[in-house]
């Protein structure tokens, strides 16, 4: 896995602390009573339910692993670091869609924190990319699946404020 490049908001370091907490410690046990169970059930060759277990283990300890190395080697974007004037990873932009004049509130982010349900757009997208280094009243002209999106930025502001 390539770990150059991760970048972290605090938020994000502090929600990947708190997932590798969890597989640490509520899964993995989770997953142990699992695979103690389905050695009740008889010889293990045929077992589907072991196998199982020993998968969701597998893949448990995949994940655990890779969220050591995003927070052993990520970068954590400091606060003082985040730009007031432009977007930049950690910004809240309000953009206005010129086609439809209608308000867009979006939180740039870094491409492991990006959730689009919650507007949370990746640096690395397109619309992200578009936006960042961008300051109020420029234009962002974004090629999208759709089509390109014109998008007038309106307002910047640090996440939280």
């Amino acid at each position: 896995m390539d770990n150059k490049g991760i970048i972290l908001t605090r938020s994000g370091l502090e929600k990947a602390e708190r997932e590798l907490e969890f597989l640490r410690l509520v899964k993995k046990k989770e997953i142990a009573e699992r695979i103690k169970e389905a050695r009740l059930y008889g010889d293990l060759s045929e077992n589907a339910e072991y196998d199982e277990a020993k998968n969701a283990q597998a893949e448990n300890e995949f994940q655990i692993e890779k969220l050591e190395n995003i927070i052993k080697f990520a970068t954590i974007l400091d606060e003082d670091d985040i730009p007031n004037d432009t977007v930049y990873i950690g910004t809240r932009v309000v953009v206005m869609d010129e086609a439809t004049d209608e308000n867009l509130t979006f939180e740039v982010v870094g491409a492991l924190e990006a959730d689009p349900f919650t507007h949370k757009v990746s640096n690395a997208s397109p619309l992200g990319a578009g936006l960042i280094g961008r300051a109020v009243g420029d234009v962002a002209e974004i090629e999208t699946p759709a089509g390109k999106v014109r998008y007038r930025i309106m307002e910047i502001a640090r996440k939280g404020q």
